[in-house]
């Protein structure tokens, strides 16, 4: 088991995860994180610190294409380890769908 970011994260980009993270396995998109999966110890900290509930163990039904994302996006954005201000309107983000198909970017973030 793994755990994976979905699309609530996209323009969100809540990064209390990052923080409580032990093993530094958080990736940073232009527009949302990634966890790498063959790194993710499956702790389970990082799920209840995002405001908005967008990380999910992998055990959940639905998140294959989830889980393949991450993976994929893992391997050319850079790691962040330190938590940034969330963007200034994550809260109006927060809850819509859709997000993927029409907000994704895969443009890599900055990292730390």
């Amino acid at each position: 088991m793994t755990y994976v970011v979905t699309d609530n994260c996209i323009k969100c980009k809540y990064m209390d995860c990052v923080e409580v993270c032990p093993v530094d396995c958080f990736y940073e998109g232009e527009n949302m994180l990634v966890i790498h999966p063959d790194e993710c110890i499956d702790c389970g900290v990082c799920e209840p610190e995002c405001p908005a509930e967008a990380i999910k163990p992998d055990t959940e039904p639905g998140l294959e294409s989830w889980l393949k994302l991450n993976a994929d996006m893992a391997k050319g954005w850079p790691n962040i380890t330190q938590k940034k201000p969330a963007p200034a309107d994550a809260k109006e983000w927060d809850g819509k769908t859709g997000k993927l198909e029409a907000h994704f970017s895969a443009n890599p973030g900055s990292g730390d």
